[in-house]
């Protein structure tokens, strides 16, 4: 086996886990698949957590998991796929840091350790056995990736931005100590 066969090999499993992954927790907010709690649960749970209007939040959320979970492993559009599932992950991650790094605290490590991921694939691009390489790579060219990484870094700081801050002021509201510091 030569090494683009392996790096090929080696990236179609990162991009099936990771895709596999995001899209299976995309499914439980959309759809209440796997035992998710569908657009109406997730929409409560985000506005719980900050992010408004809760259902929209919700849709997007699922959308990014769902979405690009599932075209990151069939290595479809694989920048654009990455760097919504990195958005995503981005946002979600805001909700755990308080919680710290370690996933059995309710830490972001799950959040990060997935955004990382899609974020390498979006970068790397999918390896010859992808959509992306039978279609030609017409929607994995080498501009799309900072466009893609740069829109989706822009709307996701807008977005966990405006959370954060309605985060830190209904918690003032209450008399309570902010959780995080900017």
């Amino acid at each position: 086996m030569t090494c683009y066969e392996r790096s090929d090999l080696g990236l179609l499993l990162l991009r099936l886990g990771t895709g596999g992954v995001l899209a299976a927790h995309g499914a439980q907010k959309l759809f209440g698949w796997f035992g998710g709690a569908g657009l109406e649960g997730t929409g409560q749970f985000m506005e719980s957590v900050g992010y408004r209007p809760g259902k929209l939040s919700a849709t997007m959320s699922g959308l990014a998991e769902w979405g690009g979970g599932t075209l990151l492993a069939l290595g479809l559009a694989t920048p654009a796929a990455g760097a919504a599932a990195a958005g995503g992950m981005a946002g979600a991650c805001a909700v755990h840091a308080p919680n710290g790094f370690f996933n059995q605290e309710g830490g972001y490590e799950h959040p990060a350790a997935l955004g990382l991921a899609a974020t390498s694939l979006a970068l790397a691009g999918p390896g010859r056995l992808s959509l992306d390489h039978v279609l030609g790579d017409r929607l994995n060219r080498g501009w799309m990736v900072p466009a893609a990484l740069g829109v989706v870094a822009a709307g996701t700081a807008v977005v966990v931005g405006t959370r954060n801050k309605r985060v830190r002021q209904e918690a003032q509201l209450d008399g309570q100590e902010p959780l995080f510091e900017e």
